[in-house]
C-alpha cells in the first residue's frame, strides 16, 4: 500500500529565474526520453506572450493563484510516466511497469498495485470500465475495470494487437509492411515503444502512437486495428490530442506537428497541415476546451501557442509561453487554465489574459519535485464543496516525477 505525507506550503524566492542551458539528465533509462529531458536554446524568432521572468511571486500580481501541495503520493520505486483521472480515481503509470491506483481525494487518498512485471508505462486513458495503458514492450493493454464491490478490481482482458486481429492478417503479403531493413510484420503491430494514446470523445475510438513513427486507430468495442498510418513522422512520435470536430494532431520528435483528419466517406485519416516552428523535439501536446487553441511543448523550453486561423485545420503561431528552465515535458488543460510540467522540476499554471490581445498570465510555479515532472493531469475540485465561487474556481493538479513521486496541489484560481 502506498504511503501519504503531508506536503508543506510552496514558497517561491523573490530571485528571477534564468535559463539554465544545462544538456542532460541522469534519472532516465530511456535513451529517447534522455532527449526528451535535454534542454536546448528558446526560440527567438516567436514573440513571448508573457512578461520577461514572469514569477508570480515576485510581482505583485493580483491575478495570482493561491496554491499548496496537499499531499505527496508515495509507493511506486521507479519514475513516474503517466497519470491519468478516472471516476474517484487517479491511475499511476512507472518505468518499472507498475500501475498504481489511489482514491483522488488525497484526505482519504491510499495506493494499491493493479499490475506489476509489465514494461514501462507511457500512457494511460481510462473510458467507463476499461481502462487502457501504452508500454515500452510495443504493446497497448486493456484491463476490465470490476466495480462491484468497495475494492475495485482489475483484470487484463486483451493485449493489442489482439491474437484474432494478428491471425486474420497472417496469410496475405498486403498484409506485411517493412518495419527495418530486413524485417516485415504485419501493419497493425507497433513495432516500438507505444509513446501516448487519445480516446474519442464518445469512447469509440483509441488512437495510439509510437516511436515507431505510427498512428494507429483501435475500435474499442472489439479491440480491431481499423487503420494504421505508415510513416507518420520523420521520426519518433511523443504526443496525440484529439479534437471535437474530428482533427488529429501528432507531436514528434522530428520537430513538427502534424494535422491529420479522415475525409467523409473515407476509410483512412489523411495529412492535412504541418505545423513547423519548434527547433527540437516536441514532447507534448495539449488543446483548448473549444478546439481553437493548441499548445505544444518542447526541449527548447517554450511552449508555443497556435490558434486557429481561415480553415479549421490551419493553425497559427499566436507566440510562446515562457518562464520554464529547461525541457517541456508534459501539458494538460483544465477549464482556461493550461499546466506544464518541466525537466526544470517545477509545474507552471497559466491563463489567458482577460480583454482584447493574446497576452498569457502565469498564475503560479509549483515547486517541490526532486527530479524532472514527467507527467500531468488535471481537474475542477469537486473535494472542495463549491467549485466556484464569486472569488473564483479551484482545482486539484496531480505531477508525477522522476523522484518516483506524486504530488497532490490544490489551486485557487480568481476570476479573470
Amino acid at each position: 500500500m502506498g504511503k501519504i505525507l503531508p506536503c508543506p506550503l510552496s514558497f517561491h524566492s523573490n530571485k528571477p529565474q534564468f535559463f539554465d542551458q544545462s544538456q542532460s539528465n541522469p534519472h532516465n533509462s530511456d535513451s529517447s526520453s534522455n532527449s526528451s529531458l535535454a534542454s536546448q536554446s528558446s526560440l527567438p524568432s516567436v514573440p513571448s506572450l508573457t512578461p520577461p521572468l514572469e514569477h508570480p511571486a515576485a510581482t505583485n500580481n493580483s491575478a495570482s493563484a493561491y496554491h499548496h501541495c496537499l499531499a505527496t503520493l508515495k509507493g511506486h520505486s521507479s519514475s513516474i510516466f503517466s497519470l491519468a483521472l478516472g471516476g474517484k480515481n487517479l491511475y499511476s503509470g512507472a518505468s518499472d511497469g507498475e500501475i498504481r491506483v489511489w482514491d483522488r481525494n488525497p484526505s482519504s487518498s491510499y495506493g494499491y498495485t493493479v499490475a506489476e512485471g509489465c514494461s514501462s508505462v507511457k500512457s494511460i486513458v481510462v473510458s467507463g470500465d476499461k481502462l487502457f495503458t501504452a508500454h515500452h514492450d510495443h504493446k497497448i493493454r486493456v484491463w476490465k475495470i470490476d466495480s462491484s464491490t468497495d475494492y475495485q478490481k482489475y483484470k487484463l482482458v486483451t493485449v493489442l494487437p489482439t491474437i484474432s486481429d494478428r491471425c486474420m492478417r497472417l496469410f496475405s503479403a498486403k498484409n506485411y509492411v517493412k518495419v527495418r531493413r530486413n524485417k516485415k510484420c504485419t501493419w497493425v503491430h507497433h513495432v516500438d515503444a507505444v509513446s501516448a494514446l487519445a480516446l474519442a470523445r464518445d469512447g469509440s475510438l483509441l488512437y495510439s502512437v509510437s516511436w515507431d513513427r505510427t498512428l494507429k486507430v483501435w475500435r474499442t468495442s472489439d479491440f480491431k486495428c481499423l487503420e494504421s498510418v505508415q510513416n507518420a513522422h520523420d521520426d519518433a512520435i511523443n504526443a496525440v490530442v484529439l479534437s471535437a470536430d474530428g482533427l488529429v494532431y501528432t507531436g514528434s520528435a522530428d520537430k513538427t506537428i502534424k494535422v491529420w483528419k479522415k475525409p467523409d466517406g473515407e476509410k483512412k485519416h489523411s495529412l492535412v497541415s504541418t505545423l513547423e516552428k519548434h527547433k527540437s523535439a516536441v514532447n507534448a501536446l495539449a488543446l483548448s476546451s473549444d478546439g481553437s487553441v493548441l499548445y505544444s511543448g518542447a526541449c527548447d523550453r517554450s511552449i508555443i501557442v497556435w490558434e486557429k486561423a481561415g480553415s479549421a485545420a490551419h493553425m497559427a503561431v499566436a507566440g510562446a509561453l515562457r518562464g520554464h528552465t529547461k525541457a517541456i515535458l508534459c501539458l494538460s488543460v483544465v477549464s482556461d487554465l493550461l499546466i506544464s510540467g518541466s525537466a526544470d522540476r517545477t509545474v507552471r499554471v497559466w491563463r489567458k489574459s482577460s480583454g482584447s490581445g493574446n497576452s498569457y498570465s502565469c498564475l503560479a510555479v509549483l515547486e517541490g519535485h526532486r527530479n524532472p515532472v514527467k507527467c500531468l493531469t488535471a481537474a475542477l475540485d469537486i473535494n472542495n464543496g463549491k467549485t466556484s465561487n464569486d472569488s473564483g474556481n479551484s482545482y486539484m493538479v496531480y505531477s508525477g516525477g522522476l523522484d518516483f513521486e506524486i504530488k497532490v496541489w490544490q489551486i485557487q484560481v480568481p476570476r479573470s
